[in-house]
């Protein structure tokens, strides 16, 4: 009976969206799946609706409601134009931002500039100001944009480092930040009374005459980087610096932006990876689009600068948002800096730079670094020495990025804020991670290290000397099924009878537990968490007394289950292998202990 009453919920479901879809391609995908009766295909395509949360939407690209289609970016667009007049009651007159990476999906006619040209479509027939760009944009271009150009919002067609059959819709507030709740739920309530598509929906050639389409493309070029243009404070050292750079774009949008960046402050350009260097949305020299996967996605990076002499390599992911930096050694081997490691160096070389400013005494008083509360907390060691303010924020740069406009509005300074999956603001110009401005930036430090015959490798080091040592790792498991997962956390927080969280893991044991699920937190006299907290997604972090800090976690965008590990040490403690054979012993324990993958048919982290 039940398996009946789906089927006819599936056959309406695909009915709808035939009567509403005028994309030949998906509407063709649609009528062959209902002709062959393939319950389990239209199930794929309609069991559900993507789920529009404070990222956006992600999902691949393919016909029906749980997929990137056209009719589903019409819709979400009709629900946010929607939500936007009720926000702002002068929507008419600012207007918002779109932009759009170079993914493309042929067999069913999706790609990033077609969804970006629908939804421009669907606020301008709204009589609303859109500000397209002609041409493909890193993302820290929209929320840049935003801001310089005061408007109500910003929308970027990116998947950002995903598979490449995948696409996504990212929304950014009127204060240039990702957007946070309650607009998620806000906008998500609208998009399902916008269903239908209005009657101009379709018709995106009405733009292109239309006085309300603006392109912002070579005026946010020129500003952008004239902009981040402050933070290049040694411009002559760049002009001579004998070192060499490697940048490569992964097959995505950062090429032509990196090449503009080091022109702006004065280098040479770096040598582009040439396989690598224009946009091709198969991604075909790369298993996975993502710098943050480490040598597998630099091998071409690295045969580039044994040929050239390059000493540096700097990697963005597809959408530049995210930066990779890579050091030769001088045994010859390449050091791919963790996202830890990474913001640790440039949280270091900001703050320097900013100390020889030679501002007046007390101004340290008012500078803040932010980082998220799964990333490494060496910021908080340096804040704690130099006297400047440190703050983490629950994961992703929606919370840091908000949290900095309100410190900027209370007239602090915010210097720098970062997350271990090698997101990093460096200039409040773009409140998100940037990895333009960062490439550039990592660059100036580089050649300014170099100098004082100096690498980023010994540079690091310094800085473990000087304020502690914060050893670190990060990793996941696959894991597609929600039950699961769920079953996971929940036999955490039930792990010796009800309501009882472990009290060891193997031979480690644990002094203290918070669960930012159900805003548990034993180290508070209440129990209450301090962080926000929400029930759609898990994570608990467990403090461990031997110092160790370890967090398990689901993702917002990807099928898996991520832990982050810390061990710190107090400034003078530089056995640097001890602790991480100790942090090892603790990372085998809590795979063993509390994922267990065998029983929870865990896919381990590909190689």
């Amino acid at each position: 009976m039940a398996a009946l009453v789906e089927e006819v919920k599936l056959d309406q479901a695909a009915a709808q969206w035939l009567r509403w879809d005028q994309n030949p391609k998906t509407s063709e995908m649609v009528k062959q799946l209902v002709a062959e009766g393939n319950t389990e295909e239209l199930r794929q395509c309609f069991g559900s609706r993507m789920e529009f949360g404070t990222a956006g939407l992600r999902a691949a690209m393919g016909a029906g409601t749980s997929r990137m289609n056209d009719l589903t970016i019409i819709q979400t667009t009709q629900g946010l134009c929607r939500y936007l007049e009720k926000s702002f009651n002068d929507l008419k007159k600012t207007g918002v931002v779109i932009g759009f990476d170079a993914r493309a999906h042929p067999s069913s006619g999706g790609c990033s500039k077609r969804f970006a040209r629908l939804a421009a479509t669907a606020f301008i027939s709204q009589g609303v100001p859109v500000y397209l760009f002609s041409s493909i944009t890193p993302t820290p271009f929209v929320p840049y944009t935003v801001t310089h150009l005061k408007l109500s919002a910003g929308i970027m067609i990116t998947a950002s480092h995903n598979p490449k059959q995948d696409n996504g819709y990212k929304v950014y507030w009127q204060n240039g930040s990702q957007i946070i709740a309650p607009h998620d739920k806000g906008i998500a309530q609208t998009i399902e009374e916008n269903l239908e598509p209005w009657p101009q929906a379709w018709d995106d050639s009405l733009i292109d005459k239309s006085p309300l389409l603006h392109d912002p493309y070579a005026s946010v070029n020129k500003d952008y980087f004239q902009d981040i243009q402050r933070h290049c404070l040694h411009r002559n050292i760049n002009k001579e610096t004998k070192l060499k750079f490697v940048h490569t774009s992964v097959h995505g949008v950062g090429h032509e932006f990196v090449q503009s960046a080091f022109k702006a402050f004065g280098f040479s350009p770096p040598f582009a990876v040439p396989e690598q260097k224009a946009p091709d949305p198969e991604f075909p020299t790369v298993k996975y689009p993502n710098p943050e996967e480490g040598k597998g996605v630099l091998t071409l990076s690295f045969a580039l600068a044994e040929k050239e002499g390059a000493q540096i390599v700097l990697a963005n992911d597809p959408d530049a948002d995210r930066l990779a930096v890579a050091e030769k050694q001088e045994s010859g081997e390449w050091k791919v800096f963790s996202g830890n490691e990474l913001g640790a160096l440039l949280g270091w070389w900001i703050f320097t730079c900013w100390k020889k400013q030679k501002l007046e005494p007390g101004a340290v008083k008012d500078v803040y670094m932010l980082s998220s509360t799964v990333s490494s907390k060496i910021l908080r060691a340096i804040a704690l020495k130099e006297g400047f303010h440190f703050e983490e924020t629950l994961t992703g740069f929606k919370w840091m990025g908000n949290r900095a406009k309100q410190l900027l509005d209370q007239g602090k300074t915010v210097l720098f804020a970062f997350e271990e999956a090698i997101g990093y603001m460096c200039s409040p110009v773009v409140l998100d991670k940037d990895g333009v401005s960062a490439a550039v930036i990592a660059a100036e430090m580089s050649s300014f290290l170099g100098t004082k015959n100096m690498s980023l490798s010994q540079q690091l080091k310094a800085i473990y000397n000087e304020y502690g040592y914060h050893v670190t790792k990060a990793s996941y498991f696959i894991c597609y099924d929600q039950k699961i997962i769920k079953g996971l956390f929940d036999k955490l927080r039930n792990y010796d009878g009800k309501n009882n969280y472990p009290k060891t893991c193997g031979k480690f044991a644990v002094s203290e537990v918070r669960d930012l699920t159900t805003g548990y937190d034993s180290s508070q006299p209440d129990k209450k968490a301090v962080l926000p907290t929400s029930k759609s997604s898990q994570m608990i972090t467990f403090t461990f007394s031997n110092g160790g800090v370890a967090t398990m976690r689901t993702s917002g965008t990807e099928p898996k289950i991520k832990y982050y590990l810390e061990l710190c040490a107090p400034p003078g403690n530089s056995d640097f292998e001890k602790l991480k054979k100790e942090l090892d012993e603790l990372a085998n324990a809590i795979e063993k202990y509390f994922f267990e993958p065998e029983k929870n048919k865990l896919q381990t982290k590909p190689e």
